[in-house]
């Protein structure tokens, strides 16, 4: 039993230790391609940078009007509800004045 735990730990230190070293030779060529072209990487940091600046403004402007829109709606609700109230009220005052009217 303990042979068949060795192998399978064995086998995850492996595969750890190959994705680790895949993953620093990966790193170690994105570095010197960026010590060979700074001027390209920088030129990246600009134009995705600027993009991300620019992309994060419109989602706050987004989130701040889509807020200011529902105060608006929930005022409107509110202010739709109060005449609609009020004219229930009106009809129902108006019909009871006809009924003594006619009760007479």
């Amino acid at each position: 039993m303990s042979g068949d735990e060795n192998k399978g730990q064995r086998a995850s230190e492996v595969a750890e230790f190959n994705l680790r070293s895949s993953v620093e030779e990966r790193y170690k060529k994105i570095r010197e391609h960026a010590e060979t072209y700074p001027y390209l990487w920088a030129s990246y940091i600009v134009v995705y940078g600027g993009l991300g600046v620019y992309l994060t403004y419109r989602w706050t402007k987004l989130r701040r009007t889509e807020a200011r829109v529902r105060v608006l709606q929930e005022r409107l609700r509110k202010l739709a509800e109060a005449e609609e109230a009020a004219h229930t009220i009106d009809k129902s005052q108006s019909v009871g004045s006809m009924d003594k009217s006619q009760n007479r």
